[in-house]
């Protein structure tokens, strides 16, 4: 009895130490956003600028739950910029024709099926996840392309969604499925055998092997998850934007970035706070920093893209301290 209370105050403290920093992060961004405020003239902090804020934060905060999985296992996914393209097709799509139904549906399977069709690969052809990444994108990308050119369905392609359909992509329905996107994620992740597999096939594959893991079961669970949580990213992109380019050249990569960053920035806070928990505050965080830069005259597309790419570097930096060996 007394060895098990031991054990518990570890825990319990682990859980107050996380607080505390949950209330300081907290406080600071409060600060940072009086500071981003005043250099704005009172622009950053008005309702309607807030209101973006928040609806361009969820759909990212989904594919970064989706990388939270997916680095957790020791993968890449290059792919997954042109899942979220055909998602938000299909989201559109069989929105316009079934209303509600064919928006929910038409995402969720669409992106489910390929971050899965994604991970059979991984895990039967043995193939480096990063090259099998790229080369799926572009096959991706292909069918975009194919569908856009098409006669039968380039009109579909390019219609846009439906107003009265976009519900998920305004507050407060936004915000209830962000709530709801960090429950499921942090459960699963936390609290299930299928999250407990993931870190130990990403923490050394062998020894999860050698504890009776069923490697390519456990990856192929990574792309259910996975892809149900890039499914909801479309459905929610496309209900933000109403309508979805057709992404060439290997350019659907470039959706991925932001959630990157997000990713990188919560393996950063990881050590004080739980990643699952870290994603929708470091969406927070880095959305603002480009809203703030956005009023203030700073081109999107050039110099943004220049910060970005600066912000990866510094957050992959300060994220891998500690690392010895190959980065995944």
């Amino acid at each position: 009895m007394q060895t098990r209370q031991q054990s518990e105050v570890p825990v319990k403290e682990k859980h107050q130490s996380q607080l505390v920093f949950l209330l300081i992060l907290i406080a600071a961004i409060v600060a940072a956003s009086v500071v981003f405020n005043f250099l704005t003239g009172g622009r950053f902090l008005e309702l309607t600028n807030i209101l973006v804020i928040i609806s361009h934060i969820v759909w990212p905060s989904f594919v970064a739950w989706g990388l939270c999985f997916l680095f957790a296992c020791g993968y890449t996914d290059l792919s997954i910029g042109a899942v979220v393209v055909l998602g938000s097709f299909a989201t559109c799509i069989f929105g316009n024709w079934y209303g509600y139904p064919g928006v929910i549906l038409g995402g969720l399977i669409v992106g489910t099926l390929l971050v899965f069709i994604n991970f059979n690969v991984f895990a039967y052809t043995k193939i480096p996840s990063w090259i099998a990444g790229i080369s799926l994108a572009m096959v991706y990308e292909a069918i975009a392309v194919v569908l856009k050119v098409s006669d039968a369905t380039a009109d579909l392609i390019y219609a846009e969604m439906d107003k009265r359909l976009r519900i998920l992509g305004q507050v407060p329905w936004s915000i209830i499925l962000l709530f709801a996107g960090l429950a499921a994620a942090y459960f699963i992740y936390n609290r299930t055998t299928i999250g407990l597999n993931i870190r130990a096939l990403g923490g050394n594959k062998n020894v999860a092997q050698a504890l009776g893991i069923n490697v390519n079961k456990t990856l192929l669970g990574v792309g259910l998850i996975c892809g149900i949580f890039i499914g909801i990213a479309s459905i929610v992109q496309e209900s933000v934007a109403g309508r979805t380019l057709v992404k060439t050249g290997l350019t659907s990569i470039n959706m991925v970035f932001q959630p990157l960053a997000i990713v990188l920035l919560a393996q950063v806070m990881q050590k004080r706070l739980n990643i699952v928990i870290a994603v929708p505050i470091c969406a927070v965080i880095i959305y603002a920093v480009f809203n703030l830069l956005t009023i203030m005259g700073v081109p999107s597309g050039t110099l943004q893209e220049a910060f970005l790419g600066a912000f990866l570097i510094a957050f992959g930096v300060f994220g891998q301290r500690g690392i010895k060996g190959v980065v995944k």
